[in-house]
């Protein structure tokens, strides 16, 4: 069995080299845009969007499950939560997700993220304005979480996604798999996390949609045209390794600002900093703000971003609920409304 100490140095180790990834492939511009998948990078929750994403280290509970699955065994009981996003283009995305805790097996959560687009428009070489019917593409992940304490402050996660796109009537689906790690040095001192995010062999589009109706070569005249179909490349996911600090600042027994800042390093994206700042009055108010840079683009659409949280504890439940707005270049901004409660 691995010690306090040893597990430590583990660790350290993964943050040492989670830094020097950054020197050896971060940040190509030739693989900029090239990942497919990439709504499992469009964020979940409020708590963690106000903070701009620095909550590798400090995410807690079953809002753990995105940021840092190591998390979520860091509250006991069970918790639930439902998220919604206005995100850009009108495109909404909604999050469903539940945990609970079984001693000294561990906590096992559930998630469940949809996109919907709306009705578009079915549009053809022959008819671009529109044939008159309309198509609903599908984005789902479903997701199962495994996390536990594996001492009194390391926490370690997992968790395994089954990514599924349809389009019409052509379809890809795939797995990913998130692991995370959390070391907190007490209830005010320093937390570090490592999460490596969206590990898989990646997804290809297939389906009926994907057929042609072609003359073969070497064939009589007037010969009936046969269906062939076209072989789609396959993407990778947009894996990420991220690296997390934070550190709560207790000024009395009411009173406490919490300071983060999150380093992420892609595969297909540019590196980025986050940084997020949180006051909590009493366990029950939280004002929040955050903060995200981006390495190579001049171009970067998302700005600062803001948010309060309401936690009403009614005994042994808990009800909480949390907003967050960041601001946003060419689109509207975008809100998340979250919904949380825990017993």
């Amino acid at each position: 069995m691995m010690t306090k100490k040893s597990v430590l140095i583990v660790i350290i180790a993964a943050l040492i080299f989670a830094a020097g990834v950054d020197q050896l492939y971060a940040g190509s511009k030739n693989r900029m845009g090239t990942a497919g998948a990439t709504e499992l990078l469009i964020p979940v929750g409020s708590r963690g969007t106000a903070l701009s994403g620095a909550m590798n280290a400090y995410a807690t509970g079953v809002d753990a499950i995105y940021w840092n699955p190591a998390g979520v065994a860091r509250r006991t009981g069970v918790e639930a939560m439902f998220s919604h996003l206005s995100y850009i283009a009108d495109i909404g995305v909604q999050y469903f997700a539940v945990s609970s805790n079984f001693g000294d097996v561990g906590t096992f959560a559930v998630s469940l993220r949809n996109l919907s687009f709306g009705d578009i428009p079915i549009t053809t070489v022959f008819q671009p304005e529109g044939t008159g019917g309309t198509f609903t593409p599908t984005y789902l992940t479903f997701g199962l979480t495994y996390s536990r304490a594996f001492t009194d402050r390391i926490y370690g996660g997992a968790t395994v996604k089954l990514v599924s796109e349809k389009i019409m009537r052509s379809t890809a689906s795939g797995l990913a798999f998130d692991f995370g790690v959390q070391y907190r040095s007490g209830e005010t001192g320093i937390n570090l996390g490592v999460t490596l995010k969206n590990i898989g062999g990646g997804m290809k589009y297939d389906g009926p949609d994907l057929e042609r109706f072609v003359n073969l070569p070497n064939v009589e005249p007037g010969s009936r045209q046969r269906p062939l179909r076209i072989v789609s490349a396959g993407f990778e996911f947009p894996t990420t390794l991220e690296i997390g600090i934070a550190y709560p600042y207790v000024i009395n027994d009411r009173n406490k600002v919490s300071v983060m800042a999150n380093f992420q390093n892609a595969n297909f994206d540019a590196d980025e900093y986050r940084f997020g700042l949180e006051y909590d009055y009493d366990n029950m108010l939280y004002l929040r703000g955050g903060y995200a840079m981006s390495q190579f683009k001049t171009d970067y659409i998302f700005g600062p971003t803001f948010g309060l949280g309401l936690n009403i504890p009614f005994g042994d439940f808990r009800l909480a609920f949390d907003y967050a707005y960041r601001v946003t270049d060419l689109f509207d901004a975008n809100q998340w409304f979250t919904i949380q409660f825990s017993f």
